[in-house]
């Protein structure tokens, strides 16, 4: 089978296509045809092995070279075998998927408890859109933010692949939305739901937002002193993502959030998007709110299996609304 190895940190033509032997599914695991995937900042920080700090975290990048040759994350096709044990999947269903690498191929074996059933209202490649974004987004709207009905919650990045989705999952919660995002994506997030959209760059929002119950912050752009002013005195302030940095950022963005929380009356915490049979239960309640019309996947940009490398140096330039899939024949 076709798939990229990256034997080496760095750009993305360090991404090589080369021909690998098509795996096996051991016990408990399904062998996946991979029909879609996607391009995340969770793979491109793989790939550039930064920030180079986390390659000192057990479980994490690896110090000297990539953990892994494979990587990828997000992926949805078709089950083609299931090794022994394997009870709740059979040949041909459709499955998608959040993995911790091994999506950027033909195919892939996955644990039986981190696969669900494929939305039958989306597409391969909107399936491919849903997995780390959307289970990151139900993580903070659902889990840490705690969102309910009648509350104001502002998504700052709100027109990213995870931004896309808050703003979605804070609607349907029943919450009032402010968005923000460049202008040129203004239409775009109040078609998802946000009442009220500020250009981040016509205007600070940590000057001109107030009284909201809970931020979530995926750009990770303001100082956090002056965005905990946006926030009622009880209110959460969950923080996702951040600008990248070779050395520490995001990684620093966050812990010093969490730092002076410890000193607040507002909640600050980071979300940390969990792997394992709790992803699969994000996944379905996922595709239910998909088949019922409340979530739908955004997607800026469809590549090729054989322009990923483009892909992925499109994604990690910061410009995309929403998320970038790559398709497989």
């Amino acid at each position: 089978m076709k798939a990229y190895l990256l034997h080496a940190y760095g750009p993305p033509e360090n991404l090589l296509l080369s021909e690998v032997p098509k795996p096996e599914p051991g016990p408990g695991e399904v062998l996946v045809q991979i029909r879609a995937t996607s391009v995340n900042p969770y793979d491109w920080h793989h790939m550039r092995g930064e920030p180079r700090a986390a390659r000192l975290v057990p479980g994490g990048f690896g110090k000297r070279r990539p953990q892994h040759s494979i990587l990828g994350c997000d992926l949805a096709g078709v089950v083609e075998g299931v090794g022994s044990g394997v009870t709740a999947f059979q040949p041909g269903d459709n499955v998608y998927a959040l993995v911790t690498h091994g999506s950027y191929a033909e195919y892939a074996c996955v644990p039986e408890e981190l696969l669900a059933p494929k939305p039958s209202s989306l597409s391969f490649e909107e399936a491919a859109a849903v997995p780390m974004a959307g289970a990151t987004a139900i993580q903070a709207v659902r889990d840490d933010a705690q969102v309910r009905s009648g509350q104001r919650v502002l998504v700052n990045g709100a027109s990213s692949g995870v931004g896309t989705f808050a703003v979605q999952l804070a609607r349907t919660a029943g919450a009032e939305v402010t968005a923000v995002c460049g202008g040129r994506n203004a239409d775009l997030v109040k078609g998802l739901g946000a009442v009220a959209v500020i250009d981040y760059a016509a205007e600070d929002f940590t000057k001109v937002a107030r009284d909201f119950d809970v931020l979530v912050d995926i750009a990770g752009s303001p100082r956090i002193t002056a965005a905990k002013r946006i926030l009622r005195p009880q209110g959460s302030y969950v923080i996702i993502g951040g600008k990248a940095g070779r050395w520490f950022r995001p990684m620093d963005h966050r812990i010093a959030g969490e730092l002076i929380g410890k000193f607040s009356s507002q909640r600050i915490l980071g979300t940390d998007v969990v792997i394992g049979p709790v992803s699969a239960r994000n996944l379905e309640e996922l595709g239910r709110h998909a088949d019922n019309g409340d979530v739908k996947p955004v997607i800026d940009r469809q590549f090729t299996f054989a322009e990923l490398p483009a892909a992925m140096r499109y994604v990690e330039a910061g410009h995309a609304s929403g998320k970038v899939v790559v398709s497989l024949p």
